[in-house]
């Protein structure tokens, strides 16, 4: 068994305000969960809480109900893998795996046979004999990993274990540890401020912001029925288009946005939930995908707009454009089929079944 339950934890260093503020948060065994947030927000701070390399400032942490608080990091049957490798630069891969096991007086034969193992898992058994010196990055942060699964531990932390990987070994590294995960069975707490590795590696998401968790939920959940704003625009690339206003009813709940260069009339499974929110502040928020380069159902409301700057990646187009008179600058994902001239005018459909609503002051999804 592996579960992780964090109870009101709060770090404070010097007195100041919490780093991490009334941080609860329940682990299954098996689970990989993720946490996620801007730099400065806790998260690796928390993880480092959990394998005790930080005391905490008030609450507890169990690791399979046992409080492990006072409990020293070699006593918690956790591994942890850094953002840098650590890896000893005079020993070979084999010795950097086995170093541990060694400390810890396991036997030769035990030794070699979890060496080997974890070796074969990670498809590096033959550079067994190398130094770091002689890795690649990707090499190396497999070593990491090994050196990690031969402990066999409960629970295994990440802390941005790919941080310094190039973007093609990224996706496969994402790969590789959501393969171990599955093959290893084994619980798994993982760091990262990339949210596209948050969405595409986690059964749960905890998004954090200034120490506090904003949403727990799996990734389409967060994805589709963000709790907030603040999590509405961290996940999602590119992040989504936000406008001020607010709600008038003249023959139906319209939104109106602040500078008058919007104006969507709402779908009919958001009015009776926003019908007493008329004339108070709101913010309406909708994905790029959102926004539409041809109208394809009922609910797409055109939006004539100014086109800023065209960015093709390949399979689609992040337009970039403005709405009236308006300077602020908004963004839709659009087919690479469809190539509309940077400084001209062009037609959006904003599809208003997909419309998201927030509180114009706390921020909360309405």
């Amino acid at each position: 068994m592996g579960s992780v339950r964090l109870d009101k934890v709060f770090k404070r260093f010097d007195h100041s305000a919490p780093v991490v503020n009334d941080f609860n948060l329940s682990v299954e065994d098996k689970e990989f969960v993720v946490l996620v947030g801007p730099s400065g927000c806790g998260k690796s701070t928390t993880l480092r809480m959990i394998a005790g390399l930080e005391d905490i400032s008030e609450g507890s942490i169990f690791i399979d109900e046992r409080r492990v608080n006072d409990v020293p990091p070699k006593d918690r049957d956790i591994a942890m893998v850094f953002q840098n490798y650590a890896l000893y630069p005079h020993m070979t891969v084999y010795d950097n795996l086995a170093f541990g096991l060694k400390m810890r007086k396991y036997p030769k034969e035990d030794i070699k046979q979890r060496v080997t193992h974890a070796a074969g898992i990670l498809g590096i058994g033959a550079l067994l004999d190398r130094k770091p010196k002689a890795l690649s990055g990707g090499q190396r942060q497999r070593v990491a990993l090994g050196r990690a699964i031969v402990r066999q531990p409960k629970v295994f932390l990440f802390d941005e274990p790919l941080s310094n990987l190039d973007a093609n070994l990224r996706v496969q590294m994402r790969t590789e540890i959501s393969r171990l995960h599955n093959q290893l069975e084994t619980t798994m707490i993982y760091v990262t401020h990339d949210q596209i590795e948050a969405m595409s590696m986690g059964d749960r998401i905890v998004v954090m912001n200034t120490g506090i968790i904003q949403q727990v939920d799996t990734p389409l959940s967060i994805y589709n029925e963000p709790a907030n704003r603040f999590v509405a625009g961290f996940i999602g690339s590119p992040t989504m288009n936000f406008f001020e206003g607010k709600l008038t009813d003249a023959g139906g709940l319209t939104f109106t946005s602040g500078e008058g260069n919007l104006s969507l009339p709402l779908h009919s499974q958001d009015r009776s939930r926003l019908a007493q929110r008329v004339n108070s502040a709101v913010t309406l928020g909708i994905r790029p995908e959102h926004i539409l380069a041809k109208q394809q159902n009922e609910h797409g409301r055109k939006v004539p707009v100014r086109i800023q700057v065209t960015e093709p990646v390949g399979n689609e187009i992040f337009l970039y454009f403005t709405i009236g008179p308006s300077a602020n600058q908004y963004v839709s994902r659009i087919p690479a089929d469809v190539q509309p001239a940077a400084g001209k005018e062009f037609d959006l459909y904003f599809d208003t079944s997909k419309l998201h609503f927030f509180d114009g002051s706390s921020g909360k999804a309405l």
